[in-house]
Parts: C-alpha cells; sequence; structure tokens
C-alpha cells in the first residue's frame, strides 16, 4: 500500500465520521425525560408565630435606676455599719513615717531578714531600701503592717467605700525576683 492510499482511506474515515450522527439526540432525548421524571420536593415555609404584646405593669413600680431606690440602699447600710463605724478609722492624729508618702504600687519588696529576732522587709523605693517590721506603717491607705514572710508581707489599709465609711482590706507585698 502506498502512501497516497494510506491518506485517502484516512481522510474517507474522517469524512464518514463527520456525517454520522455525534449522539446528540439521544442526550438530549435522556435530558427530557430526566427533567420530567425529577420533581423538587419544597418544604412549606411555616405560618409566622402569632405575636401577642404583653401590658407594661411595672409603671408604678420604682425606677431600678432611680435615686430614691439608691438613697434607701445606702441608708440601710449606713445603718448597719453606724455600729462598725467607730471600730474602724484611720489614727489622722499621728505623726506619719517616711513610707506612708508613697502609694503601694511603687514600692518592691527585694528580701527579707531575721533582725534581733523579729522578721524584717527590705522595701526599695525610689533606689533606695527600707526596713520594715510589723507594726510599720506604708502606703498612701493608712496601712500598718501585719505580718513580714520570708515571701511577702500582709498588711491591713484603711480606706473609704461609696458611701464614705471607712472599712479595712488587706494588702500584700510579694518579694520581687531580679530581673536582668
Amino acid at each position: 500500500m502506498s502512501s497516497k492510499t494510506v491518506i485517502a482511506v484516512a481522510c474517507s474515515a474522517v469524512l464518514l465520521l463527520a456525517c454520522s450522527s455525534s449522539g446528540e439526540e439521544d442526550l438530549q432525548a435522556w435530558m427530557a425525560q430526566q427533567r420530567t421524571l425529577t420533581k423538587p420536593h419544597v418544604q412549606p415555609i411555616p405560618e409566622p408565630k402569632k405575636f401577642t404584646p404583653q401590658p407594661y405593669t411595672q409603671e408604678a413600680a420604682t425606677d431600678p435606676f432611680s435615686n430614691l431606690k439608691l438613697t434607701q440602699a445606702l441608708k440601710r447600710e449606713s445603718a448597719q455599719s453606724t455600729s462598725n463605724a467607730g471600730l474602724v478609722a484611720p489614727e489622722l492624729a499621728r505623726r506619719k513615717e517616711p513610707l506612708e508618702s508613697y502609694p503601694l504600687d511603687s514600692m518592691n519588696m527585694v528580701g527579707s531578714l531575721i533582725k534581733e529576732g523579729l522578721p524584717v522587709a527590705l522595701l526599695k523605693v525610689d533606689n533606695l531600701i527600707y526596713q520594715v517590721r510589723p507594726g510599720n506603717h506604708l502606703g498612701q491607705n493608712y496601712g500598718r503592717i501585719l505580718k513580714v514572710g520570708e515571701t511577702e508581707l500582709v498588711l491591713r489599709e484603711i480606706v473609704q467605700d461609696a458611701a464614705g465609711e471607712w472599712i479595712e482590706r488587706t494588702a500584700t507585698l510579694q518579694l520581687q525576683e531580679r530581673s536582668k
């Protein structure tokens, strides 16, 4: 077979394939059949819930944000705290110690030791080291040292609450690790 014959046979095969049906009609028929068989299933939307308005019945009640309610609560608290008012108060007449002019957050506990059988804490304030013992005062809230431990110092402060009454609270200074 010569190359001319092979080319002629290949060209006739291509022409025969181009003239034949491509199977598109079968595909179109199948698609039409699937459309008629497939029915979408859509659930109906539920009915909206009926809104029933509720009447406002608290019009005659005291407004929780009123000054009257706040005043009543403060009077109740002050009546309870008048019995304790004489027990908790700062010592205003005594002479202030040097460390009472600094706030607690400006003090760092840098060590502790036992001196003459009593625990002593070493506090660093403004790059100066101070020795303090139980009974000394420090801080701006009338603080008095209750206990000196190896790693912390416990003190009692006397502060005013929102009603202006004097209350006690406990504060601690923790031993500060040296940062490098």
